[in-house]
């Protein structure tokens, strides 16, 4: 099965570094990454595999490689499941927030790990050369280290691993095309799961959330707070080198762009804010109502890998209805909160 890359750092906020860096060694970084992420960016065949979990507490498998800092995969072991921390901090947090969303899919919606059928869980750290990025390859989990001034290293954020898993989840599950509107729901979609697992693993309400995606991430000098704001979309980072956060909030700002597979990285403000809004208004913790309609909407039989904005939206209707009730409070709660992005639900 040919695999497609689905990264945390989007090629357009490479691509600004690239055109307004004033340093060499920063620019060649940002071009090398951008070429590692496009020789890998290949379609991957359907994947569609909807399994219930089994009503038991299942366990986590996983395993970290090291890749020595070489482009190569999967790299050496050097920790397996049950093993003693390697003192590597990069190592170590892999495998910790490996852990970590792990017991979120399992404890909160039965689904046993990736694939919902017991998937070994692999991270590769060290991956290339002050490497500006983590990925998911289809089949499993790596990281960079940063360059130790923009970026510092991707294992740090919680929410950087759960994104890029989450990845996988959808690949097993809807599958959604990773192009135009489908493309920006796979990834708003790991927006998503991503800050549940961090409010997850918290104890967050939605109102104590912070809601922001690789917060933690930046080097100190970056004018910023993280790669992406659920909350308020295009206010996450405005720096000389990496430029203005392009994410719109609404349709009103929707991007129409050939690049970055038709702008999957921007326009994914728009349903990652209707899913603010959702959590918002319902209150309490986001994995609760907001992130059960979401989830049940991933794995129903309602979405195709083309899926749209408007198609995603109704679905989420239907099943609030089918969850809650015909005109409950959630059901209305959730046609409010695509309106409030300017979409029809």
């Amino acid at each position: 099965m040919s695999t497609m890359r689905c990264t945390i750092v989007p090629p357009h906020l490479l691509e600004r570094i690239v055109a307004n860096t004033a340093d060499p060694a920063t620019r060649a970084r940002a071009v090398r990454t951008l070429g590692l992420d496009a020789a890998n960016r290949t379609e991957r065949e359907l994947v569609q595999v909807r399994r219930s979990g089994n009503g038991a507490r299942d366990e986590p498998r996983r395993t970290v490689k090291d890749a020595g800092r070489r482009e190569e995969l999967p790299g050496r072991t050097v920790r397996s499941e049950g093993g003693a921390a390697t003192g590597d901090k990069a190592a170590d947090d892999a495998y910790d927030w490996l852990g970590v969303t792990f017991r979120f899919f399992e404890d909160v919606y039965d689904h046993n790990s990736i694939d919902n059928d017991g998937m070994e869980m692999v991270s590769t750290v060290h991956y290339g050369v002050d490497y500006d990025n983590a990925f998911w390859n289809g089949e499993q989990m790596v990281y960079g280290d940063g360059d130790g001034r923009l970026f510092l290293s991707f294992t740090g954020p919680l929410d950087v691993t759960a994104h890029e898993l989450a990845h996988g989840v959808t690949q097993h599950t809807a599958n959604l095309a990773y192009y135009g509107q489908p493309g920006a729901l796979n990834e708003s979609m790991s927006d998503v799961m991503g800050s549940m697992v961090k409010q997850f693993h918290l104890g967050q309400t939605a109102q104590e959330a912070d809601w922001l995606i690789g917060e933690g991430l930046f080097g100190p000098s970056v004018a910023g707070v993280a790669l992406r704001s659920m909350k308020e979309p295009g206010t996450a980072y405005d720096d000389p080198e990496l430029g203005k956060d392009p994410q719109p909030g609404h349709m009103d700002g929707y991007v129409r762009t050939p690049r970055d597979n038709g702008g999957v990285h921007i326009n994914s403000g728009i349903p990652n804010r209707a899913f603010h809004l959702l959590a918002s208004a319902l209150g309490g913790y986001s994995w609760e109502r907001a992130g059960r309609i979401w989830y049940d909407t991933l794995t129903s039989d309602l979405l195709y890998p083309d899926t749209d904005f408007a198609g995603f939206a109704a679905a989420t209707v239907k099943l609030a209805g089918t969850r809650y009730g015909e005109e409950s409070t959630e059901q209305q709660a959730v046609r409010a909160a695509w309106s409030g992005v300017g979409v029809t639900a």
